[in-house]
């Protein structure tokens, strides 16, 4: 019996009773062997913990950094430095190896947004890897050049338009609700350029600890004002205190 016309007899859950899923037994989820530097990795924690810390979209997402992408059981991966994928929730279960890496075809979508961090010349984030996130379907790729290795631009973000890609002069991705901005700062203990994300009027989100220090901050404003105006009632004779009781 063909998928369409048990369409028209079952109910999605009975469908994927027997619906037979691909077998990925021979695919490499993971190798173990990582090997990135240490402005790329503080880069990318930064891009995936502030989201989790503070962005607000309405709906789950998954923003990863090194995960494998899968788009054909006849492929090996491609593993973008950082990923975001909207409308989708990890797995209960993420022991199963079905469900370890990004399976566009278990998830039922491609991520929305890729970054690559460049550290050499021989990544091809301009060419080859380019066209291979555009045949999966991610409607934006982002290339971060901080070395730079690719040309005098740091920072390119590209919107995909039928099956290419097209540079964009703006970094608001609107259909994510998000954008990204070059940061003079420090994280986590060092000084430098990096790369944020922003809403729309270019206010960064926030870290965890940024929002901490933000939270301290009002904390003590409000402390303050309290205590002022503990001193005026003082002033005319009344006891704080006393008004409160």
């Amino acid at each position: 019996m063909s998928q369409s016309i048990a369409a028209d007899f079952f109910s999605p859950e009975e469908q994927a009773e027997w619906i037979e899923e691909p077998d990925i037994s021979h695919l490499v989820t993971e190798d173990d062997t990582p090997v990135d530097n240490l402005l790329a990795e503080k880069q990318q924690r930064l891009l995936t913990s502030c989201l989790y810390s503070s962005w607000k979209p309405g709906v789950p997402f998954l923003a990863t950094a090194n995960v494998g992408l899968f788009y054909t059981v006849n492929q090996p991966a491609i593993v973008p430095d950082v990923l975001l994928s909207l409308d989708v929730e990890v797995p209960q279960d993420w022991q199963q190896k079905k469900n370890r890496s990004y399976f566009t075809w278990i998830i039922g979508k491609p991520p929305e947004v890729v970054i690559e961090i460049v550290s050499n010349n021989v990544g091809n984030e301009l060419g080859s890897k380019m066209k291979d996130y555009a045949r999966i379907g991610v409607a934006y790729y982002v290339v971060y050049d901080p070395l730079p290795q690719l040309g005098d631009r740091l920072l390119r973000v590209h919107e995909l338009r039928g099956t290419s890609y097209t540079p964009l002069e703006t970094t608001w991705m609107e259909p994510v609700g998000l954008g990204l901005t070059l940061w003079d700062g420090i994280f986590e203990g060092k000084q430098d350029t990096w790369l944020r994300w922003c809403d729309r009027d270019d206010s960064l989100i926030a870290t965890g600890d940024e929002r901490a220090e933000t939270e301290r901050q009002r904390a003590e404003t409000e402390r303050q004002r309290a205590e002022r105006l503990a001193e005026i009632l003082r002033s005319q004779g009344i006891e704080p205190n006393e008004l409160l009781s």
